[in-house]
């Protein structure tokens, strides 16, 4: 049986996916939000640490660390917003 007639097949079914869809939506915008924060957390800790080692660098290291926590956070704010487009 090819892919086609399967599909064909599947598609006659009128199967609703919307609640998969919106269950799947859920799980990546939580997926999303935990890897940003996670990644957050790691960019804090290290830069702390690095502080610490090397006071006089402390000014470049914050300003290096808030860019790249903006960054991150960015890449999240997309990511939560194409899950909800998928959800809706």
């Amino acid at each position: 049986m090819s892919l086609l007639v399967m599909l064909q097949e599947v598609a006659k079914a009128a199967v609703d996916l919307a609640p998969l869809a919106k269950l799947g939506a859920g799980l990546a915008a939580g997926i999303a939000t935990i890897g940003a924060a996670m990644g957050i957390g790691k960019i804090g800790s290290s830069a702390l640490e690095s502080m610490a080692r090397q006071p006089e660098a402390a000014g470049s290291i914050q300003t290096s660390m808030i860019i790249a926590a903006a960054l991150i956070e960015g890449v999240s704010f997309f990511a939560l917003v194409v899950c909800l487009l998928i959800a809706l």
